[in-house]
Order: C-alpha cells, then structure tokens, then sequence
C-alpha cells in the first residue's frame, strides 16, 4: 500500500512538473523597452525621410561631366524615389546665378557641391550656407572612425563644408621618351640648366586652375617659396590656358615636362600608351598638395526642400554615395571604408602635404599673383 502510494505521488509531481514547463513554454519573454522602442536617430531618421518623400524632389547644383551627374543622381533616386534636380556647373556660374535668383527673391536650391575656393570666395560671402554638419543623421556618416584622420575635413575655417575627396594633386607630368621619373626628387631638380627653355606649364598661374594651386604650392612650401619661383620663371616658362592642348603637346614630344595641368588630361593619354607619365609626388621632397578639387558639399540656407536636402546629404556621405562618387570621377573617398583598387596609389592624401584648397591658400593669392604679375607681366 505504501508503495502504491509514493507511486501515485510521485506520478503527480511530475505531471505538475510537466504542466508548469509546458505553461512557461507557451508564455513568450517579456519584450524589453530596448528592442522595442527604435534609437533616437531612427525615429528622426524615418520622420526626415517620410517628410522627404513629401516633398518630392531635391535640387543639386554640382559638377559637371555625365559620369558625375549619373553618380549623383541615378542611384540616389533608385533607393529612395525622391527626384534629383540636377545643374551641373563650373567656376563662378552657379554664385553669379544664385545671386541673381536670391535678389529676385527665389530660393530655389539645396544641395550645392563644388570647390573650396568657390565656396570661400564667392558662396560664404554672399551668406547663403547652413553649416552641411548639423544634417548629419545616419550613425555610419557621424561616426568619425570611418573618416581618414578620425576627422572630417571641412572645406572652411568656420565648418560650413565638408570636403570629401581630398587627394593629392600631382604637380609634374613628363614625357617618358624625353626625361626619366627618377631624374626628380624635388621641384628644384627643374632649374637643371638642361631644362631651359623645356617647361610648359598647362594652365597658366595667373588665371584659376591647377596651375595656380601648383605655384600656391610652391609658394606656401617652406624649402621652396618665392626665390625658388623667381629661379623657376628664369628657366623661360611656356604658358598654355587650356590642359587638353597641353596634355597633348607633351604626349606630342613639344616638351618634356609639363607642370600645372588637370590630371585627368595627362591620364587619358597615359592610358592610350603615349609616353606621358605622372610623376610621384611621393618621390619628391616637397611630396604634392592636397585638393578635394569639385568634392565639397554645402547647404544652401532656406533650402526649397530641407527634408530631401538632410536625406541627400547623408546618403552622398555613406559609403554606398561616396563609392558611386568615387568610381565616377576617379578620386579618393574621405572615408576610410571606400575601395581605392581602382585609384592611383599615390592620389591619397598625406597630413604632412601642402593644402592647395584652404583658407591659408586663398590668403597667399594676392602676394602671389603680384609675384607673378612682376615676373610674368599681367
């Protein structure tokens, strides 16, 4: 009888047993506040966005060129549906246009990406930028490991611009049946006598262009500056205005080095196989200087669409807008999550490289073009 009974007994515990497991097997966990409330920064995220998508479409004033204009508005439209007004400008268009646009009282525009010196010169005193920062919203754009430096690089001394393809600039170009690369380690090998009367620079330094930042640098290099110019100038120059002719005469043999041209010219003919090549500017002394040239972005303040301008921003900061912009135009992300396979290993930038495109730059233009004005007439 005992036995029989502490059977039954210990046949009802393990039914209560059984039942309690299957009760807490079928009762979900408590969801925690955490994984059901979205971050902060996705409740703003989605709010910009559907507000975005209200309004519809987005102006962009930016660079010339197809590939660059399909970089910048094609994939853009494709992830989030909201159209692209696209200008494509260069030089003093766009200010001269937006002043116009402004005193007439329009505000028509968002998004503006172009050079340091415009937006120095020309857009920051005209007082119609926002600070492009304070749109910033995507975590993978904030977070600063991964830009290079663990820093963003503004395009201004006040943080109004955000430049995202600094890039060192090359400075000299040669043709390959006429100099060797390893006959330079620095600018001043130039003033080689055998050089007289061999140098063609591209673009003129007395006009805007890549000549003018290859002098800036000169000018602003502590083991170079005015002398060396003066030393330079006394090799008889030849001045061109205009890089796809001077591209082509070096490819043609018209002279053996080339100084102060857009780089893309001298590449196009490299990669034809002419005998045109860029010189390192790792292997110089001096190294190079640093430019974003055209990959600067602002906003324009009264934005006609201030939700597509956050969401626009952002995404040509992520690295889905910087590798579509990148593989476009050939230049170095910012960031550090961009492939750079198909760039030239010497195009990204170094800190101890000279800036070309700052506010520092723009400082020595008077006395440099003054410089050049004595020694090389107006």
């Amino acid at each position: 009888m005992r036995r029989w009974l502490f059977a039954v007994i210990l046949l009802a515990g393990a039914l209560a047993l059984a039942a309690c497991a299957g009760e807490e097997k079928a009762t979900p966990a408590p969801t925690s506040a955490a994984q059901a409330t979205p971050a902060a920064w996705e409740q703003e995220w989605d709010q910009v966005l559907a507000a975005a998508k209200r309004e519809g479409k987005v102006a962009v004033a930016g660079p010339t060129g197809t590939d660059e204009r399909r970089a910048l508005t094609e994939p853009f439209q494709q992830k989030y549906g909201i159209s692209v007004e696209y200008f494509g400008f260069a030089g003093p268009e766009f200010p001269t246009r937006l002043r116009s646009e402004r005193e007439a009282g329009q505000y028509l525009w968002d998004v503006i990406m172009t050079g340091t010196t415009t937006f120095i010169t020309s857009l920051k005193p005209m007082q119609v930028l926002d600070p492009v920062e304070s749109t910033l919203i995507l975590p993978e754009v904030k977070e600063l490991k991964n830009w290079r430096e663990g820093r963003f690089w503004y395009g201004d001394k006040d943080r109004l611009t955000i430049a995202f393809t600094p890039q060192t600039r090359p400075s000299l170009f040669i043709n390959t049946n006429m100099a060797k690369a390893d006959e330079f380690k620095s600018y001043r090998d130039l003033l080689d006598p055998k050089w007289k009367g061999k140098i063609l620079v591209g673009r003129d330094p007395r006009v805007a262009g890549p000549g003018q930042a290859t002098f800036t640098l000169f000018y602003r290099h502590p083991n170079l500056g005015p002398d060396f110019i003066r030393a330079l100038v006394r090799q008889d120059l030849a001045l061109l205005r205009d890089d796809r002719e001077a591209a082509e005469w070096l490819a043609q043999g018209k002279y053996p080095i080339l100084l102060g041209v857009a780089d893309r010219f001298a590449i196009d003919l490299r990669n034809q196989g002419l005998p045109v090549l860029v010189v390192d500017p790792r292997q110089m002394k001096e190294g190079g200087d640093v430019s974003p040239a055209n990959g600067v972005v602002g906003l324009a303040n009264r934005a006609a669409h201030p939700n597509a301008a956050k969401v626009y921003i952002n995404w040509l900061l992520s690295k889905e807008g910087q590798t579509a912009f990148s593989k476009a135009t050939n230049r170095p992300s910012w960031r550090v999550d961009v492939p750079t396979d198909h760039l030239d290993p010497w195009v990204i930038a170094r800190p101890d490289y000279v800036s070309s495109a700052d506010e520092e730059a723009m400082a020595v233009k008077d006395p440099l073009g003054a410089l050049l004005q004595e020694l090389l007439g107006r």
